[in-house]
């Protein structure tokens, strides 16, 4: 099974980009837990290509 990019994946990537936006204009402090936020998000959507 392959990802498919249909509007879900594609609002998916969006809001991935709108965060990482959104943290550039936090103070440094507050970076690594948003980050590590934007990580976990990224390894959820990624176990579930191929079923992994």
């Amino acid at each position: 099974m392959t990802m498919d990019m249909s509007a879900e994946g594609e609002n998916f990537v969006e809001d991935v980009k709108n965060e990482l936006s959104r943290i550039d204009s936090l103070p440094v402090n507050e970076h690594a837990d948003n980050f590590e936020s934007v990580h976990q998000n990224l390894e959820r959507a990624l176990s579930t290509i191929d079923g992994l």
